[in-house]
């Protein structure tokens, strides 16, 4: 590949468009990721291309994004929304769609980064067949997902074989943080020499910190009321259930009537219609006898969320598990301390004692006492706050977790053809 060349890359993202609003039930960290890097690499003088399944009738097949970035509606499936969990069947289509794709590409790609299991099982033989690196991201991983979930867990148990395939033959496999490196060696014989921990991000141009009484003005929230913000998908593995239930402990044990914004569902107006799970929890709220102080606002536009994490006192994410978590990333990078399950990718972002807490994740009353310490204590929230700001600009930019991703490319590149590594480097603007 000549220097001169422009790198190109096809990222596969099958059920997570950037197009998509976050908070949705298909519809979060994956989502940011994919739009964020893609934007990122952009930047940086790549072409990127972003294949995601064609979900409505009248989206384009390509759609020109950004400057540098086209988003390709793969036709696979009916074009309508269809749970992740039984999109399976159509990775057949996407896959052939990808092999056609390639062959007929007026420019070589560089590389394929797969995002989640079915993206590198559609994306794994078209970049086989092209000589393509690929490079996969799995977000969320189906064996830790089975443990924590059982008979919940509405995937295929093909799911299994499929991961392993993967995190065997990509080029590399991208672990978010460090406990999903140890999944990855322990539960599915990935080569440790071909897996590279890159974090997510928060772009600074779209989160940052905002004055508290001036966003809770904004909100029309009760400018001394002690608010606990949760924000993210509202499905039951993010643990909404148990900040509720932390909420009542905290009134209980304590004696502090905080408020709980629960930002998030289906649409911008909260209802049991459009996000069942709505019902679940504020059936929950009213038997512990907090529905008064748990609010439910609906899917907010990522460029209001600054509002939200700045006007609360505290952030709290409690999921049973976690890959990594974007959204205590958001909360840090607007001076909110956060309360955080200990798993996962929470735990190698949030430090104890230094940036937030972190908490056993489905422990109430542990949960309740956090939060008590955190509400007598104003100048632990502040420094907190202040001490995560400045972790997370200093770690986790979305611009620093490119930096970082086009060296894990370098090294796909470089094994798959023996290439030179600064090969991919591109032109910053």
């Amino acid at each position: 590949m000549p220097q001169s060349m422009t790198p190109v890359i096809a990222i596969i993202s099958e059920h997570a468009s950037p197009l998509a609003l976050a908070g949705g039930v298909d519809s979060g960290g994956q989502n940011v990721y994919v739009a964020n890097l893609a934007k990122q690499l952009a930047r940086r003088g790549w072409r990127v291309d972003v294949f995601t399944r064609r979900d409505r009738s009248f989206l384009p097949e390509v759609l020109h994004w950004k400057r540098n970035v086209r988003i390709v509606h793969v036709p696979a499936g009916p074009p309508r929304f269809v749970p992740k969990e039984e999109l399976l069947p159509a990775m057949a289509p996407f896959r052939d769609f990808l092999l056609r794709y390639f062959r007929a590409a007026p420019f070589p790609y560089s590389i394929a980064h797969a995002n989640f299991f079915m993206s590198g099982e559609a994306a794994q033989a078209p970049a086989a067949a092209r000589g393509i690196p690929l490079v996969m991201t799995f977000h969320a991983l189906g064996r830790v997902r089975r443990q924590h979930q059982a008979g919940a867990d509405r995937f295929p148990d093909e799911r299994f074989a499929i991961e392993e395939r993967l995190a065997r033959g990509a080029a590399r496999v991208v672990a978010e943080c460090a406990q999903d490196r140890d999944d990855l060696l322990n539960l599915y014989g990935a080569d440790p020499e071909r897996i590279d921990v890159v974090p997510c991000g928060f772009d600074p141009a779209e989160i940052g910190p905002l004055d508290r009484r001036w966003a809770r003005a904004q909100l029309g929230w009760d400018a001394g009321a002690f608010i606990v913000l949760q924000l993210g998908r509202l499905v039951p593995r993010k643990g909404v259930a148990n900040v509720i239930r932390g909420v009542a402990a905290l009134r209980e044990r304590h004696r502090v009537n905080a408020r709980l914004y629960v930002v998030g569902g289906n649409s911008e107006i909260p209802n049991e219609v459009a996000t069942p799970e709505i019902g679940r929890l504020r059936r929950l709220a009213a038997a512990l006898g907090v529905a008064d102080r748990v609010h439910f606002v609906g899917r907010r536009a990522r460029r209001v969320l600054s509002l939200y994490y700045s006007a609360a006192d505290v952030f709290v994410t409690t999921p049973w598990y976690e890959p990594f978590g974007i959204t205590p990333v958001e909360a840090m990078a607007c001076g909110t301390p956060v309360v955080g399950a200990d798993v996962g990718g929470i735990r190698s972002t949030v430090l104890d004692g230094l940036t937030g807490l972190l908490v056993p994740p489905e422990d109430p009353a542990a949960l309740a006492d956090s939060l008590a310490r955190l509400h007598a204590d104003p100048a632990l929230r502040a420094r907190l706050g202040e001490a995560g700001r400045r972790r997370a600009n200093r770690c986790f930019t979305w611009k620093r977790v490119a930096q970082q991703m086009v060296a894990v490319y370098e090294r796909a590149y470089g094994i798959d053809r023996g290439a030179a590594p600064d090969l991919l480097r591109g032109q910053a603007p």
